[in-house]
């Protein structure tokens, strides 16, 4: 039996005018089963503007949870990949970084060990916005880039707390909020290039709740009840047009819990709660298929 591996700063694109995208590959333990096994793609959050890939942000990363390697140990391929953040290029390049992170581990599934068919996309925060918009863009070649074969398509989505709806975020936001997505210089407006309010195009066109239709693969959202940061209403109103177009959805409210499963005493059962939803979620849809 060989233990669970890591590859580590594998390139899988070539953008003009930027670095080189690198993901991580988490190759669980064990003999490979026939057919391959189920993989997911990770994109972390950072407002699209920070964060590096393989991580779950300063608080997650700070319980020691280590969803990613939980999921390896679940028995599936994990790709984490980099995208083009805000500083170097706006939208859509960095949903077409996501494309090509998943175009990259299907090109690549017989070399590791990845059944084809059942390859899924996971993101958190900015992360869980760009997961969002790969499960629900295959059908639409706007997005697809020059040339792009259409084999980007994603057999199911988890996404935590992702921004879904860039008009509204702003007059969403708590009383209590960190940020605004209509603040001057938003995380938002530095996405799109312009504030939400005056390129409503824009907005529209970066959000995963213009492109809901029928036959989107089935949908995890995980949100807390007390976001600062993403109003708890952009999971729910994904949700409710995910499922009022006739689509398979979870939505999974965590009462009191903020952005990043911060809670105020410090405790770490909010994430565990939202890993252990992951790995269920993942583990029924892969054995669907």
């Amino acid at each position: 039996m060989t233990g669970r591996r890591i590859l580590k700063g594998i390139e899988f694109a070539r953008p003009q005018n930027a670095e080189p995208l690198l993901l991580d590959l988490y190759l669980p333990a064990g003999e490979t089963p026939k057919g391959g096994r189920p993989a997911v793609v990770h994109f972390h959050g950072g407002g699209w503007r920070t964060g590096e890939r393989s991580s779950l942000g300063p608080a997650v990363d700070g319980f020691g949870l280590s969803p990613i390697e939980q999921l390896a140990d679940a028995g599936f391929v994990v790709a984490s990949a980099d995208y083009r953040l805000s500083t170097v290029a706006t939208f859509p390049a960095q949903l077409l970084d996501a494309k090509a992170a998943v175009r990259w581990l299907r090109a690549h599934a017989a070399e590791y060990g990845v059944d084809p068919h059942r390859i899924y996309a996971w993101g958190d925060s900015a992360g869980g916005h760009l997961a969002s918009l790969l499960g629900l863009t295959a059908d639409f070649p706007v997005h697809a880039g020059i040339d792009a074969p259409d084999d980007d398509r994603v057999a199911g989505v988890v996404a935590w707390y992702p921004p879904t709806d860039l008009l509204r975020m702003g007059g969403q936001a708590r009383p209590d909020a960190v940020a605004r997505a209509d603040d001057p210089g938003s995380r938002e407006a530095l996405l799109i290039g312009a504030q939400p309010a005056d390129a409503p195009d824009k907005a529209r066109a970066a959000s995963p709740l213009s492109y809901v239709h029928a036959g989107a693969p089935p949908f995890l959202l995980i949100h807390g009840t007390a976001d600062r940061f993403v109003p708890v209403a952009q999971s729910t109103s994904l949700a409710g047009a995910l499922e009022d177009a006739g689509n398979a959805v979870e939505l999974l409210l965590l009462e009191g819990a903020d952005h990043m499963w911060a809670s105020p005493d410090g405790n770490s059962g909010a994430a565990e709660q939202a890993i252990a939803a992951t790995i269920d979620f993942l583990r029924r849809q892969s054995e669907q298929h």
